[in-house]
């Protein structure tokens, strides 16, 4: 249940964010996914949940930066 909360109050951080953050975020996030990688096929990775974790944060902030594409091109 704690965890819902903290998910849903990330969320509404996200939305408040620009989008040069969220690109930020974005980046920073795709880098710690290919060093998670990079340790799994090594054999160095010790908190495997946080491979699942890290590609789930990526696609709610690519769904939040197309959301806030199409609200523009609509404006």
């Amino acid at each position: 249940m704690a965890k819902l909360k903290t998910i849903k109050k990330e969320r509404e951080d996200r939305r408040h964010k620009t989008v040069d953050q969220l690109h930020d975020e974005l980046t920073k996030l795709k880098k710690e996914q290919f060093n998670l990688r990079f340790q799994k096929a090594t054999g160095q990775l010790e908190k495997t949940s946080r491979v699942k974790e890290v590609r789930r944060d990526i696609a709610r902030i690519e769904t939040v930066l197309s959301e806030k594409s199409k609200s523009q091109a609509e404006a």
